[in-house]
């Protein structure tokens, strides 16, 4: 790890500005969410988006591994997941080890209309990002990553 050489007031400057920029960064995120929610489906909200992707990524859970993985709400779960499913994105059948739960599972529909939103947001991270090399971008992930990590 480096020595930062900085004086103190030069690292808190530094810090506060990067704590600026991740507000900003947010708004987007959270704006790019609804969006994404909206080309999906009309009534879908950035929770159900967040949902869907967690489904899709999985090819198939069930909500109470969606609720922790995502620490939302089981009643927010639940009633998210009825509209996935009224409105065909996902489909769920009874768990064949616990018949309690249900597995939920991305239709064909789900999957393409994902994959179309989320080449589109590729693309804008590529129109903004590719003029850095690609040492820089994983060095930004990287960045990003500590963060996230806790």
């Amino acid at each position: 790890m480096a020595v930062v050489t900085e004086t103190r007031p030069e690292l808190d400057e530094a810090i506060a500005d990067v704590e600026q920029q991740l507000g900003q960064m947010f708004g987007r995120v959270r704006a790019t969410w609804r969006e994404a929610a909206a080309q999906i489906h009309p009534d879908l909200q950035p929770v159900g988006y967040k949902l869907l992707g967690a489904i899709v990524r999985s090819g198939g859970t069930n909500a109470h591994v969606l609720a922790e993985t995502l620490e939302v709400d089981k009643s927010i779960v639940s009633r998210k997941v009825k509209l996935l499913e009224e409105v065909g994105l996902v489909t769920s059948h009874a768990d064949a080890n616990d018949r309690r739960a249900r597995v939920l599972t991305p239709t064909p529909l789900a999957i393409e209309r994902l994959r179309t939103v989320r080449a589109a947001q590729h693309e804008r991270l590529r129109e903004r990002l590719g003029v850095r090399s690609a040492d820089e971008i994983r060095e930004f992930a990287s960045m990003l990553r500590l963060l996230g990590e806790g």
